[in-house]
């Protein structure tokens, strides 16, 4: 029998919500974290509403010291406050930052599909142009590089294990937590911190705007402009945060006494090769369905244990696309296709985040029984008409629901797949 591998613990900073209860609140109520955006409005962006959560910087001064929060940018303090809020919900405490004591047996798999693009466009590259390179300070390198959020963490948390930053673009969250189930799976960690975060700012937006990819109908109704699997969806969303799980080695986690959400079943990674429709910007479909059946295959679970799918799902033309796919590899018509929903429609797309946190709220909703509603739906894309019966425009109770599947498809034509069980006994 293989490792069995078990979420402990929960943490997120969404546009919607700063903590795992307060982000399931908004979940159930179908609330929207949508906002207007001065930044992209000045900069004269054709998209000017993005998603971004607030108050992080009250929380962050609450958690950090103020050296430290002085070498964070929004990145670094989204996926900390996530980590560090996963880590005490696993019911471990917090080290002392001042002692010499390391977790030898947990690390991290912590992703971010951008990076450090706010600190380059608003420091780096201002100073350096003007001849200001002195002016920088000591911390713009870590704040800079990707693997900045994983290492920060494994300051703050004194891990000792694996500790890596993945960069799979808008795969990269789900993929974070496969990776770390596989470590643990093969006995070389107990615990890993997995998950993504990105960054709010418009130097991290501005190329999607210029693809015009970004919503640029609903500047006048922000809530509104998140659209997935609408007919009139006209772009996704950029947003911000982070999404951060705690996975453990099921026997060390009985032994703590911990509370257990999930347990991760199966999970598969591949790349579509850019082949078959895949390109840099799209995916294969035969990539995804084949990531799906692999995921499926890994858990050992019959298309038809499926209860409900969290979709990438992201408000564009892709998003019937993605429709057929989940159906063909699942092998299920509209007739007898599962419920579907899309965590996007409230928080946007979060990018390097979005696999993260969409996991959060798929663990949310099977550990809670219920299914959130994919708002801003109520006009069916044509082609996806005849799935309706299967798209919750408000929140279902699913007491009985077990296992949940959620995917990612990047940028790259990379894909990821992770299947979720309600955690039920030992």
């Amino acid at each position: 029998m293989r490792t069995r591998v078990v979420v402990t613990g929960l943490g997120v900073v969404a546009p919607n919500g700063n903590d795992p209860q307060e982000f399931e609140r908004s979940l159930r109520e179908g609330r929207s974290g949508v906002g207007a955006n001065l930044s992209m409005e000045e900069f004269k962006f054709a998209c000017r509403v993005a998603a971004v959560p607030q108050r992080t910087d009250e929380i962050a001064a609450e958690m950090f010291g103020e050296d430290e929060l002085m070498a964070m940018n929004s990145s670094h303090r989204y996926c900390s406050i996530a980590s560090i809020q996963a880590w005490q919900d696993a019911g471990l405490e917090r080290p002392d930052p001042e002692g010499d004591e390391v977790d030898w047996d947990t690390g991290a798999f912590l992703g971010t599909g951008v990076g450090g693009m706010d600190t380059m466009g608003e420091r780096v590259v201002p100073f350096t142009d003007g001849g200001r390179v002195r002016r920088l300070g000591s911390t713009a390198v870590e704040q800079v590089m990707a693997s900045g959020i994983s290492a920060r963490v494994s300051g703050q948390l004194a891990l000792g294990n694996q500790v890596t930053t993945n960069s799979s673009a808008c795969s990269t969250g789900a993929e974070a937590i496969a990776e770390g189930a596989a470590r643990i799976r093969a006995g070389l960690a107990q615990r890993m911190l997995c998950g993504g975060a990105e960054g709010a700012s418009h130097y991290i937006w501005a190329g999607f705007d210029a693809m015009r990819v970004l919503c640029r109908n609903f500047n006048d109704a922000p809530e509104q402009a998140s659209r997935p699997m609408s007919a009139s969806a006209a772009g996704f969303v950029p947003g911000a945060g982070a999404g951060v799980v705690m996975l453990e080695n099921l026997d060390s986690a009985l032994e703590r006494g911990a509370r257990i959400y999930a347990e991760v079943l199966g999970a598969a990674v591949n790349c579509g090769g850019h082949r078959g429709g895949g390109s840099m910007t799209a995916p294969n479909p035969e990539g995804v369905v084949r990531c799906i059946r692999s995921a499926l295959a890994d858990a050992g679970v019959d298309p038809s244990e499926i209860d409900f799918i969290n979709g990438h799902l992201t408000a564009t033309g892709a998003d019937p696309k993605e429709i057929a796919s989940w159906s063909r590899a699942l092998g299920r018509g509209a007739e007898n296709f599962p419920p579907i929903t899309s965590t996007k429609s409230m928080i946007g797309h979060t990018l390097g985040a979005a696999g993260a946190i969409e996991s959060v709220a798929t663990i949310l909703m099977l550990s809670g029984g219920f299914i959130h509603p994919s708002i801003n739906c109520v006009d069916r894309h044509p082609e996806i008409e005849a799935f309706s019966a299967s798209i919750p425009d408000n929140a279902l109770d699913l007491p009985n629901a077990r296992t949940a599947i959620k995917a990612g498809f990047g940028f790259g034509d990379v894909n990821s797949s992770l299947v979720f069980r309600k955690f039920e006994d030992a």
